[in-house]
């Protein structure tokens, strides 16, 4: 199995969780309750779907790397197909979604595509990031000194999204709860 499929599943399964979760259990209306502000809520959505992404691709490209299971890296042609190129297509995915959904309530249908396309936002984020280096050098680095930049890019945008979300009504939040729950 390619790594093209892989990512692709498990972005797609990704997305489904999240959004399972925040329409099928109380989690959603617990993230309203204490991450009111919907831009914070949106990035909090993106970061976690950055994380978990990130995480996966770089244990995905160590194992094809390492040769350690059935995984092997996309070729076209001869020519290799980075996964920079999905992360890039999913941006622009996402970026032309927010343009057709701009403005209007988010309820139902409209505020569970919203919050897919933030996940699908931290997901082609993570994917394009982690080849920052390839962007860098015009050329594969990944595993050289030079693939380092890609770690630091990655860190950097981390950074970026955590001051974004500034979670702290959240954690707040939750200690709150947990109290309410003994008593």
């Amino acid at each position: 199995m390619t790594g093209a499929w892989i990512v692709a599943i498990f972005v797609a399964a990704l997305a489904v969780v999240i959004l399972l979760l925040l329409h099928r259990t109380p989690a959603g209306d617990f993230l309203h309750r204490h991450i009111p502000d919907t831009p914070r809520r949106r990035i909090l959505l993106a970061a976690i779907a950055f994380f978990v992404t990130f995480a996966g691709v770089r244990a995905l490209t160590w194992s094809i790397h390492n040769h350690v299971g059935p995984f092997h890296d996309i070729h076209m042609g001869g020519r290799h197909i980075h996964h920079l190129v999905f992360g890039i297509l999913l941006l622009l995915l996402v970026g032309y979604g927010w343009l057709v959904d701009a403005g209007g309530e988010a309820q139902g249908w409209r505020l569970a595509a919203r919050r897919l396309l933030c996940v699908l936002y931290g997901s082609g984020a993570a994917l394009t990031l982690d080849e920052f280096a390839l962007w860098l050098n015009l050329k594969d680095v990944y595993w050289a000194r030079e693939g380092r930049s890609s770690l630091d890019a990655a860190v950097l945008f981390a950074a970026f999204l955590i001051i974004g979300v500034e979670g702290t009504p959240l954690w707040r939040g939750i200690v709150r709860e947990i109290r309410t729950a003994r008593h």
